[in-house]
């Protein structure tokens, strides 16, 4: 008789049950037999399940419901967002290749462009994101192997005229990686129009709850997809089972709540529009955006994401003063969550600069980015305009 104290021995199968949402594999690995051997032996075990750093059906659930998303063949879950883009990169970069990148790109993003990659001897060459003309010249002149870019920018939600990019990329047989982690799939598709991979931090709104940090990697170009496997494998940037299916649970939702909260964020532009306090409103959906008309028509036309940045008079001191002064919206940092997000570029994402590089990088004093969530458009409205009336208290 085993004793009490010690491990059980024996299987647990539990085949004959069919749940509704999928299991979550806490497991490391998976039972074998011989064809999983021959099929590990052909294939270098990307494609069956025997091990988790290689596949997980928790992690494949989720990575399907991307996929889905971008009306894509495949997608790659990953440890974060950062795994996803760093790994897509060396991926397709060699030493002495060259690498076209915006210029206006996430902080540690950049730190991946600045820092290691030329430390593995890959000449990169920045680019206002924003001016088509300097993206043609620059790959012309330069003949990348990738480009790289972002949808909208932080905090500026300037948008990147994708399709102009890729056709000059493409015409110099460069491949084109495109972050759309603040459009998201809802407000554009960038393999659609012509991206040949899309990464995105599946931290904001995939998973939409604030509560797990994952990324993806979505393509439908099979052997660069299995070329990405191989090294998230290799670098050990894979996702595990719990935290797949937090952002599996998330992208159940992912449709209604992205519809709610670009219809908040639509409408407390416009609001926030006529307020004294306020002195410029920048939301891709309004007729005063930057890109009205040309880049927002080609690749977001509607609609219009759910961040939305204001320029408060007053400069970073009062901007500081209105935040701490919410009830409603929480100051922290990220985006994407049920709960609005209210941050401050200068104590932030952009605390590294000096005010007059912010200033040169379009950020301006008085900066304010809210990701909108769901309290409701009428709730937000009063809190923000409450902060703002305090300030003069």
């Amino acid at each position: 008789m085993a004793e009490p104290n010690r491990y059980r021995p024996g299987r647990q199968h539990t085949s004959r049950t069919y749940p509704v949402i999928p299991p979550i594999y806490q497991t490391t690995t998976f039972e074998l037999d011989d064809q999983a051997y021959e099929d590990i032996q052909g294939t270098g075990g990307l494609h069956e399940t025997w091990y988790s750093r290689f596949n997980n059906p928790t992690v494949d659930a989720a990575a399907a419901e991307v996929a889905h998303l971008h009306g894509a063949s495949q997608s790659l879950v990953t440890a974060s967002g950062m795994a996803a883009i760093a790994t897509t990169l060396v991926t397709l970069l060699r030493s002495g290749d060259t690498l076209v990148a915006a210029r206006q790109v996430y902080g540690d993003t950049n730190d991946l462009l600045e820092r290691d990659l030329p430390r593995l001897g890959v000449d990169v060459v920045r680019v206002d994101a924003f001016d088509v003309d300097a993206w043609r010249d620059v790959i012309a002149t330069h003949d990348p192997d990738v480009v790289y870019g972002e949808t909208l920018s932080n905090p500026q939600l300037r948008v990147m005229d994708i399709p102009a990019v890729v056709e000059a990329a493409h015409g110099a047989g460069a491949k084109v990686v495109i972050d759309n982690t603040f459009a998201t799939p809802m407000c554009t598709r960038p393999l659609e129009l012509g991206a040949d991979v899309v990464v995105e931090s599946a931290t904001k709104f995939l998973a939409g709850h604030s509560d797990v940090v994952a990324g993806v990697v979505t393509t439908d170009d099979r052997a660069l997809h299995e070329e990405v496997q191989r090294r998230i494998i290799t670098f050990g940037g894979a996702q595990d089972a719990h935290a797949a299916f937090l952002v599996w649970r998330g992208l159940r939702t992912f449709g209604v709540r992205l519809a709610e909260v670009c219809r908040t964020a639509a409408s407390l532009a416009d609001l926030m529009a006529s307020e004294q306090e306020v002195s410029h409103v920048v939301y891709p959906g309004r007729s005063d955006h930057p890109d009205a008309g040309g880049a927002v028509e080609r690749v977001m036309p509607g609609p219009h994401g759910a961040m939305l940045t204001l320029v408060l008079e007053g400069g970073d001191e009062r901007a500081l003063q209105v935040v701490r002064r919410l009830e409603v919206a929480v100051e922290a940092t990220s985006l994407g969550g049920v709960e609005t997000l209210a941050s401050l570029p200068f104590n932030s994402s952009h605390f590294n600069m000096t005010p007059q590089q912010r200033i040169d990088a379009g950020i301006l004093p008085g900066m304010l980015r809210l990701s909108v969530g769901l309290e409701g458009e009428e709730a937000l409205a009063e809190d923000l305009r409450r902060a703002l009336q305090r300030t003069d208290a």
